[in-house]
């Protein structure tokens, strides 16, 4: 058992209260700022985009490929 007195633990609560007050309002601010909401869900769908390499991609790759020979052949028969 403590032996604090009740003063002393009154204005612990009061310090904890307040840092949790602070923390709450942090992260209200965080999740207002949409440019800083943009910047994370971009580089979120950066770092997603550069793990795993979908596969949509190489399709898109392939079909670039396909339409600038088109092109290409296209171009050259004039």
């Amino acid at each position: 058992m403590t032996d604090q007195h009740p003063h002393d633990r009154l204005a612990d609560d009061v310090a904890s209260t307040r840092a949790q007050l602070f923390d709450t309002l942090d992260a209200i601010e965080d999740k207002l700022n949409v440019p800083k909401q943009l910047g994370i869900a971009a580089s979120k769908v950066k770092r997603g985009v550069l793990e795993k390499r979908p596969p949509y991609l190489a399709g898109l790759a392939a079909g670039v490929v396909v339409v600038g020979g088109i092109v290409v052949t296209v171009l050259r028969r004039r």
